[in-house]
């Protein structure tokens, strides 16, 4: 679904003078008790980033304005029985989405009629999800590492369960229409090319001394981003599989990592450390940097906008440009 409005890409020389004039807005969520009762364990823009979904520890799967911080103006989607480990939007619709708990269902919903449309058991606790960038799919994944295939059209319909023999962290899709590849982490350190459908294992690239935990895949294609337990995030070509850079200056392993709507910058998120640091991908330049006030292990870009929502240990969900500035 692309944006009918997309933004203009800026400059490596002029991003830095705007992008620090960009102020963080704060979402509160009623639900939450105190700093650890309810946090949020992921965060997924919709396609058009009218919306946006947070996921918590607290069984609570939330959808944003955020335009407007204020709780009135969120749904609350319930139904979950579990913590929601990972929540991702159908990429051709603005108000489908599917979550992952630990309950070990997916379910999918409209974000307009805050219903639950279907519920799929996937054998295990859940940790991953993604959706084909067609709509044709969703593929989620279990902390036992079990893999299953969720065909979404007429209706979601799961296939037989897919079990890995090697960790499995996280999956994502390719973004060819329809997919032609899956992207898979490892706890090996590796990280596995498959064909899709056919599930072949086409291509493995050893990346990290420790576990890849999370990977994203650039708008362009060009670069593959994969965050490791070693606080480490490489940056590979996906034209021929090479890390043209490591970004160290993170503390503690990554859990999150996302590019820019034009693929030109890359964060990363951790649990440790104070503050987000936003490098710009082809130089690998320090180019941005966001104070959190603490670990924030998620962070996602905003689909068409320099904005960064990011959230961690009693953080709440926060957005970097939803308060203002000229980006």
């Amino acid at each position: 679904m692309p944006n009918p409005h997309p933004r203009r890409p800026v400059a490596k020389d002029r991003f830095a003078a705007l992008f620090s004039t960009l102020k963080v807005q704060a979402y509160h969520d009623p639900t939450s008790r105190g700093p650890s009762t309810n946090n949020i364990r992921t965060i997924a823009w919709s396609p058009l980033g009218n919306f946006i979904a947070t996921g918590s520890s607290g069984r609570t799967l939330r959808i944003w304005n955020p335009e407007k911080p204020q709780a009135k103006n969120s749904t609350e989607l319930r139904g979950h029985t579990g913590a929601i480990e990972r929540v991702a939007w159908n990429p051709t619709k603005e108000a489908e989405l599917a979550s992952v708990s630990s309950d070990g269902t997916c379910k999918f919903w409209d974000a307009k009629s805050a219903k639950c449309t279907a519920t799929i058991p996937i054998g295990g606790e859940g940790l991953t999800v993604a959706w084909a960038p067609d709509g044709s799919a969703v593929i989620t994944g279990t902390k036992t590492d079990i893999l299953t295939t969720i065909t979404t059209i007429p209706t979601p319909i799961a296939g037989p369960a897919w079990h890995q023999s090697i960790q499995t962290n996280q999956v994502t899709f390719n973004h060819s229409t329809p997919p032609s590849h899956l992207l898979l982490t490892r706890g090996d350190g590796s990280i596995s090319i498959l064909g899709w459908p056919s599930k072949e294992l086409l291509h493995s690239v050893h990346a990290h001394t420790s576990s890849c935990v999370c990977l994203a895949l650039s708008p362009t294609a060009r670069y593959l981003a994969i965050g490791g337990s070693d606080a480490i995030i490489s940056l590979y070509d996906t034209t021929d599989w090479v890390c043209r850079r490591t970004l160290t200056s993170l503390v503690g392993a990554v859990k999150s990592v996302g590019f820019s709507f034009d693929g030109s910058f890359v964060v990363g998120g951790s649990d440790e450390g104070g503050s987000l640091e936003v490098v710009h991908v082809e130089s690998g330049e320090v180019v941005g940097k966001v104070e959190t006030g603490g670990g924030a292990g998620v962070v996602a870009w905003h689909p068409g906008r320099y904005w960064i929502a990011f959230a961690g240990d009693g953080l709440g969900l926060k957005i970097l440009g939803a308060g203002g500035g000229q980006l």
